[in-house]
């Protein structure tokens, strides 16, 4: 089984008991899970959407304060937002494989391995990061001109990519840091880092363009240094917790078996958010094709639904994170109990969001900006994604429990194939025959859909609980055998 290759060491605790536990988190093996799901969720919800703001942040001041160029500025933006995606989202995904290696460890009370996987997922960022940027700045051009990016646009979306892409090693490094706290069960500390910079970032971005009167660099300056602000802010409190030292990080920094561990989960999780974006990127060019007030209009809706999006999808890191806690421990009934109670807490959570979201659409809208076509349009496509979100959430629960498990191929394969492939044969195929605004919308809640009925029937077949449990018992029946012997 693919989750077996979890099991040798981190399922062991370590040797030597001690009276109370170096390394504090969420005790996510004991206690009620209706409580602690939902604070380990809200926090984890808070970060996303504080993060998902930087974007929104910068969208809205160039839409309010650069004048006429507003709507261009707003378009150069959200053009971006598929290839930065693209081009980020390998790495968030493996830093998902840190999130569960770390937290299968803390289960397992395994402190020591806990530690190297800490080092392991630092060193993983910071040369993923390096890459990421010379990586960007050879091929964003020539992306941008394939993607369609009009020419009216052009300029100042290369420039904005441009200086992001220098911000990619502190990105990537919040992110994995992040992943870490999420492993330990504290999920808190990257939503205060975030909030410390999530006000530097709305104040430069005001300094810069409304004061400066810089348009996109500003934005993007201002984001690039945010994100610097908050990796720094988490980098101190590693030390503070006592799960990295200088010497760690430069004594033997990289585990190959826990490196083995991560790229293994993390890799499939990270390819498929990377597939997601180029279907993304895809779609984005069909919104292109349909002239400047729709791009700005997709621009404004993708940060509103963005919102709705992390709420919805800190239920699944949640699984992940409760899973592997418990996987670890060998409590498999109640890795049953976190599926059961991560949905249903999701599923509710997304209602009460979504609706008030959709409630106060317009006005949400209103503030990147309030050209009324641009409002119509991106109305429109905010009430499509936010009623599809229904599935999202059963998808990406099912796969943050499968992940937990060490089951990362499968979701990814199966999430790739229902809303990757699907949207990117809409586009090519279906779109040219009807190239309206609607035609490209109806693709959402089909492809969306489609994942969730595949990831409900992958779980029915793998049952990694029922499995689990059924090797366990084996497993003691053999032991037992064998003292009789």
């Amino acid at each position: 089984m693919e989750e077996e290759s979890l099991k040798p060491e981190s399922a062991q605790a370590d040797t030597q008991k001690q009276g109370k536990k170096e390394i504090q988190g969420m005790n996510m093996t004991e206690g009620s899970l209706w409580k602690k799901v939902i604070l380990f969720a809200l926090p984890l919800a808070c970060t996303g959407v504080l993060q998902q703001l930087f974007n929104a942040a910068d969208v809205a001041v160039v839409g309010q304060f650069t004048g006429e160029l507003g709507a261009h500025c707003m378009a150069a933006v959200g053009a971006c937002g598929s290839l930065i995606s693209l081009l980020v989202n390998l790495f968030i995904g493996i830093s998902l494989g840190s999130n569960v290696v770390i937290a299968n460890a803390i289960g397992a009370n395994h402190q020591k391995r806990v530690r190297k996987a800490v080092v392991t997922s630092i060193w993983i960022a910071i040369i993923g990061g390096i890459g990421l940027t010379l990586l960007g700045e050879a091929i964003a051009t020539t992306v941008l001109h394939w993607m369609g990016v009009p020419e009216e646009v052009f300029g100042m979306a290369d420039l904005y990519l441009s200086i992001y892409m220098l911000g990619m090693p502190v990105i990537l490094l919040y992110n994995f840091e992040a992943a870490i706290f999420r492993g330990i069960g504290n999920p808190k500390l990257p939503l205060i880092a975030l909030s410390i910079a999530g006000v530097i970032n709305v104040l430069l971005n005001i300094t810069l363009v409304a004061g400066f009167h810089m348009t996109v660099d500003g934005v993007a300056i201002a984001t690039v240094v945010s994100n610097l602000i908050s990796s720094i802010v988490l980098f101190i409190f590693l030390f503070k917790n006592k799960l990295l030292t200088f010497k760690a990080l430069f004594d033997r920094p990289v585990q190959k078996e826990l490196l083995g561990n991560i790229l293994r989960i993390g890799i499939p999780s990270g390819i498929q958010s990377s597939v997601f974006s180029i279907a993304n990127v895809v779609i984005q060019s069909g919104f292109n094709s349909l002239g400047t007030i729709v791009m700005a209009s997709s621009s404004a809706s993708i940060n509103v639904e963005a919102i709705e999006y992390n709420i919805m999808s800190s239920f699944g890191q949640a699984c992940t994170t409760f899973t592997g806690a418990n996987y670890g421990a060998g409590k498999i009934e109640r890795c049953k109990k976190v599926l059961k109670t991560c949905l249903t807490e999701g599923l509710l959570v997304t209602f009460v969001s979504a609706g008030t979201i959709i409630l106060f659409g317009h006005q949400l809208l209103a503030l990147f900006n309030s050209n009324p076509q641009v409002i119509e349009y991106g109305y429109l496509r905010l009430v499509t994604l936010l009623c599809s979100y229904f599935f999202s959430v059963q998808y990406e629960v099912i796969s943050g429990y499968l992940r937990g498990f060490g089951i990362s191929v499968l979701p990814a394969v199966l999430t790739t194939l229902g809303v990757c492939v699907l949207r990117i044969f809409w586009i090519l195929f279906v779109f040219p025959m009807n190239p309206t605004y609607q035609t490209i919308l109806t693709v959402f809640p089909l492809s969306l859909g489609s994942a969730a009925v595949l990831l409900i029937l992958a779980l029915i077949f793998t049952q990694p609980a029922n499995k689990r449990l059924k090797a366990m018992a084996l497993e003691k029946e053999a032991q037992q055998e064998t003292a009789l012997a």
